[in-house]
C-alpha cells in the first residue's frame, strides 16, 4: 500500500473542504491533501448554471441517494441528490444564496457553542462575498481581496423573467414585507440571490479551491474515495483511501478534516469505529469509542410545489421546445446570459405565515416555469410541461422533525440508510397548513389572477386542514437542505462535535460541513455551509499559530 503524507488531510471537496484547502494553503506553512471521490468539476453542465438540470441525475457527479421509504409521506421514498464532484453541492445545486435569519445563528449559540451567534457570524459572511456588480471582465476588488478569492453572489433580478413583476405585486397585495434591498437575509420577499459569475456558475471549488490549486503545498485527488478513518489511541492518524481501484494511506501530521457532507460524514465516523454502539455491533465494526449522536439529528427542509397554467409566455414555452432552447444555447455561448445563465428559483424569500407571527416561518417559492415531477419525485427541469406554467410553493423554515442516518454495511461502497422521519411533530403539522394557506392568500391576489388561463387546479383557500395535509403528504418532497448528522454542542452527551468543530473523545478530528449544524437554518443551506468552513478555518490557524 502506498503512502502519502500532509499537514491537513481534508476528506471531501464540497462547499466546506473547497475553503479550507484554501485558507489553509494560504499562508505555505501547511501542507494540504484534498480527497474528492468524483471528479473534476471541469464540465459544460457543471459551468453552465442551467446544468443543474442535467446534473441533478447524474451519476457521474451524484451521490443519487435516496431516502428510506417515510410513513409521513405515504410511504414514499425520496431521491437525494448528493454533489460527488469538485465543489460537491454547490457544483450541481440551484445557486440560490440566502444567509437565512439572525435567529438561526443565535440558536446556535444558544445551545452552548460560544461564538456562533449571528452578530459575529455575520462578519464572517461579509469577509467571503462578492457582492459587486459583474462583467465578463471583472477584475473588481473588495476589502482589498480580490474578487477571485471570493464567493460571487449575482443579483441578476434584471435578467429574470418579467413574471417578477407579477409575483412582486402579489407579495404586495398579501401584504407580506417587499425590501427594496437584495433578499440577502431575514425578512423579506422579492428576487433571489444566486452564485453565478460572468453567467457562469461559482461554485464553491470556482470561487476558493481552483485559485489555490497553483499552491506547491496543495494537492487535489479526484476519484479517491475515503473508506475509513485511521485512529491511533484515539486520535486521527490519518486515512485509508481508494484511489482508481488501488489503496493509497494517507498520513495527518497535524488533523484529519472530515467534510464529506452530511450523508458521508456521519457513514465515515461509523465505519471508523464511532458512532451508537448498536449500529457498531450489527455490522461488526469495533467500536473505538461510543458516541450516541453521531449520524442522528437529521432535519431537511420538505417542500412542496402548486402548478398554474399562465395566460402568457414562460420558461416552458423556451426550454420545452427546440428552437427555444437553441435560441437559449447561441445566446449564452456568444454572451454569457440569458435562460441558461440563470437559476430557474427567481423569486421568493422569507416570511410569516399568519400576519402578526412572531416568528419568520416560510421560505417562498415563485418560479416562472413548472415541471411536473415523475413517478420517482425526481424533478425533469429540461423538461418542463408542454404549456406556459409557473409554480408557487413554500418549505417550512425551522421544522422539528428529526431523522437519522446509519451505515447498512461495514462495507464503505454501500450507501447508508438516510431514515428522514418528516412531519413528526405536531408544530411541524400545524406549520404545513398555515404556510399553504399563507400560499393561498398570494393565489387569491388579482396579481395572480391575472396571469392565470385557467383557475388554479387546487383551491387552497376553500381546503380544510385535512385535505391540505393529505395533498402534501402525497406531494411534498425534499428541497435538499440536510443537515445535523454531526451537530455542535457543548458535550458529547448531546453533540458530535464542540464549538471548534473538534469531535469529542478524539483527537485530531475535525467535522467541517452541514452535519455540525445545531439547527437547520431558515433557508438555503449553501452559504452557511460556507461561512462554517470559513470560521473553522479561522479558529484552526489561530490555534497554530498561537
Amino acid at each position: 500500500m502506498s503512502q502519502k503524507e500532509a499537514d491537513f488531510i481534508i476528506v471531501g471537496a464540497g462547499s466546506a473542504g473547497c475553503v479550507l484547502a484554501d485558507k489553509l494553503t494560504a499562508s505555505g506553512k501547511y501542507r494540504v491533501a484534498i480527497l474528492e471521490a468524483g471528479p473534476s468539476d471541469n464540465r459544460f453542465w457543471i459551468r453552465t448554471p442551467i446544468g443543474y438540470g442535467i446534473t441533478y441525475t447524474d451519476p457521474k457527479v451524484n451521490w443519487c441517494y435516496s431516502a428510506e421509504p417515510d410513513p409521513a409521506l405515504c410511504d414514499r421514498t425520496l431521491y437525494w441528490p448528493r454533489g460527488k464532484v469538485l465543489g460537491g453541492s454547490s457544483s450541481i445545486n440551484a445557486m440560490v444564496y440566502h444567509r437565512g435569519q439572525a435567529r438561526d445563528y443565535d440558536d446556535w449559540e444558544r445551545a452552548g457553542n460560544p461564538g456562533w451567534g449571528y452578530s459575529t457570524v455575520r462578519k464572517i459572511y461579509e469577509s467571503f462575498e462578492d457582492l459587486s456588480p459583474q462583467k465578463a471582465s471583472s477584475v473588481s476588488r473588495s476589502k482589498g481581496i480580490p474578487n477571485e478569492t471570493r464567493l460571487s453572489v449575482y443579483d441578476a433580478s434584471a435578467d429574470y423573467h418579467s413574471l417578477k413583476d407579477d409575483f412582486g405585486r402579489a407579495f404586495s397585495e398579501a401584504g407580506l414585507v417587499s425590501p427594496s434591498a437584495i433578499c440577502l437575509e431575514g425578512e423579506g420577499v422579492g428576487p433571489y440571490l444566486i452564485t453565478t459569475r460572468a453567467g457562469k456558475r461559482c461554485s464553491s471549488a470556482t470561487a476558493f479551491l481552483h485559485p489555490a490549486t497553483n499552491r506547491s503545498n496543495l494537492e487535489v485527488f479526484t476519484n479517491a474515495t475515503v473508506t475509513r478513518i485511521n485512529l491511533k489511541e484515539r486520535r486521527a492518524s490519518g486515512v485509508a483511501c481508494r484511489i482508481a481501484g488501488k489503496p493509497v494511506e494517507f498520513l495527518a501530521r497535524r488533523e484529519v478534516l472530515l467534510c464529506a457532507g452530511v450523508v458521508n460524514s456521519p457513514q465515515l465516523l461509523q465505519l471508523s469505529g464511532i458512532g451508537p454502539l448498536d449500529i457498531l455491533a450489527t455490522h461488526g465494526i469495533q467500536p473505538i469509542l461510543e458516541h450516541p449522536h453521531v449520524g442522528r439529528h437529521l432535519q431537511d427542509h420538505l417542500g412542496i410545489s402548486y402548478f398554474y397554467r399562465a395566460n402568457r409566455p414562460t420558461l416552458n414555452n423556451i426550454l420545452r421546445s427546440w428552437p427555444g432552447r437553441i435560441g437559449a444555447g447561441i445566446q449564452y455561448i456568444l454572451q454569457r446570459s440569458g435562460p441558461l445563465s440563470l437559476s430557474v428559483n427567481q423569486i421568493g424569500g422569507l416570511a410569516r405565515s399568519q400576519p402578526g407571527n412572531d416568528t419568520i416561518d416560510t421560505q417562498l417559492y415563485c418560479n416562472p416555469v413548472s415541471y411536473q415531477p415523475v413517478a420517482d419525485d425526481t424533478r425533469r427541469l429540461i423538461q418542463p410541461d408542454p404549456y406556459p406554467g409557473f409554480i408557487m410553493g413554500f418549505n417550512p423554515c425551522r421544522p422539528k422533525s428529526e431523522g437519522f442516518i446509519d451505515i447498512r454495511s461495514s462495507d464503505p461502497f454501500v450507501a447508508p440508510r438516510i431514515s428522514t422521519h418528516y412531519l413528526a411533530t405536531q408544530e411541524d403539522l400545524d406549520g404545513i397548513v398555515a404556510m399553504a394557506r399563507l400560499v393561498g392568500r398570494i393565489q387569491d391576489t388579482e396579481a395572480i389572477k391575472d396571469i392565470l388561463a385557467n383557475p388554479p387546479d387546487l383551491d387552497l383557500s376553500s381546503m380544510d386542514d385535512d385535505e391540505i395535509l393529505s395533498d402534501f403528504r402525497e406531494r411534498a418532497t425534499t428541497v435538499y437542505h440536510p443537515c445535523g448528522t454531526c451537530r455542535m454542542g457543548p458535550g458529547i452527551q448531546s453533540a458530535v462535535v464542540n464549538a471548534d468543530l473538534e469531535v469529542f473523545g478524539i483527537d485530531g478530528l475535525r467535522v467541517v460541513d452541514a452535519s455540525i449544524f445545531p439547527n437547520i437554518t431558515s433557508a438555503n443551506i449553501n452559504a452557511p455551509t460556507i461561512m462554517v468552513a470559513h470560521e473553522a478555518a479561522r479558529r484552526i490557524l489561530k490555534r497554530l499559530e498561537a
